[in-house]
């Protein structure tokens, strides 16, 4: 396992991040405990996790990821061990369970966000506090283009402001976005500069061979900013691992229990899903493998988030870390890219 820096800070971060999602609804708490420390000892330095989790999120689900995880570091007691990674919520998506629904990212939103996750994560501090997605309407979560939209926020200097306190007060190491775009990066960024307050070390986007809208705009500042990617949905959904092909759905899978998820079942995400498929077999790859490689090799990615609901998976997942594409593999994934270019934004 290799180990990035993490944006301008002096912390290092293994290259595979291991994801908690599921926590907490298709994994029992014993088995993200199997999964911490089969990842621990693959060397994996870095977990991610929010204060929304489990996905999809339910009220009665709401923060059992991170009470799995408080749970861990009791009984283990390696705190110290991992760097942390944890988000605050936004607005919309349906979750008006969480603060009354009157999300915001201000000064009373941030203090009771981060005050909950600390209390249920039983750590006093969390290396890394993401913003999980705008406050502001912009385009993320699927949505290519812009559409304007007049409405009040939260001022981004409020927000820096805050989390700046939080960083005083010792409960944050480090600050990172989430689902962000070019515009709001590089505005944070300048306003931190300008003011003396956090700096962005990373963003946490939606990266995968069905999805490189990253490319186009935020790769570039990713590189010249020191803010990383940290990758989600490098699998798709588990849909590059060809588990899902000719139409399967396989017992317990995602796309299987939930039809909520579809951002990678359209006709043209399945078409190329195949070909990449194909050309993993054709060269004698295990698919998700090649696709894991693949997203943990660009030059933007301080770590490629990995999920799993079994150890077999996670496995397969970990050993990614070995696999160096050739030539030739990656003239085939750039072919299937230019024909069907990202079918699943």
């Amino acid at each position: 396992m290799d180990h990035r820096q993490l944006g301008r800070t002096d912390l290092r971060v293994s290259s595979l991040c291991l994801g908690t999602m599921t926590w907490g609804e298709q994994n029992t708490a014993s088995d993200a405990f199997a999964q911490i420390e089969r990842s621990k000892a693959a060397g994996v330095n870095f977990i991610d996790t929010a204060e929304m989790y489990p996905v999809p999120p339910r009220a009665e689900t709401y923060s059992k990821t991170e009470q799995i995880i408080g749970n861990y570091f009791k009984q283990h007691g390696d705190r110290s061990d991992w760097i942390l990674a944890s988000k605050i919520a936004g607005p919309g998506n349906g979750i008006n369970y969480i603060r009354d629904g009157q999300l915001k990212h201000n000064r009373k939103h941030i203090t009771a966000a981060l005050d909950a996750s600390l209390q249920r994560l039983q750590t006093d501090w969390i290396d890394l506090y993401q913003l999980h997605w705008p406050e502001r309407p912009t385009n993320f979560f699927g949505q290519l283009g812009y559409r304007h939209q007049d409405s009040e926020f939260t001022p981004l200097e409020e927000t820096l402001e805050a989390l700046d306190e939080q960083v005083t007060a010792g409960k944050i190491r480090h600050i990172g976005l989430s689902n962000d775009t070019p515009w709001g990066t590089m505005k944070l960024l300048q306003l931190a500069e300008s003011r003396g307050w956090p700096r962005a070390v990373s963003i946490q986007n939606p990266y995968n061979l069905l999805n490189r809208s990253f490319e186009v705009g935020l790769a570039e500042v990713a590189m010249r900013e020191q803010c990383g990617l940290l990758a989600y949905s490098p699998m798709a959904f588990g849909m590059l691992s060809g588990k899902y092909e000719g139409g399967a759905r396989p017992a317990n899978a995602r796309i299987s229990l939930f039809s909520r998820f579809s951002r990678y079942t359209n006709p043209q995400s399945t078409a190329a899903c195949s070909r990449y498929v194909a050309l993993a077999h054709e060269h004698g790859l295990n698919p998700a493998q090649m696709a894991l490689a693949f997203v943990t090799a660009q030059p933007f990615v301080t770590s490629n988030i990995i999920g799993a609901t079994t150890l077999e998976q996670l496995d397969v997942n970990l050993a990614s870390i070995e696999l160096k594409l050739s030539d030739e593999v990656l003239a085939g994934i750039e072919a299937i890219h230019r024909a069907q270019p990202n079918p699943a934004p």
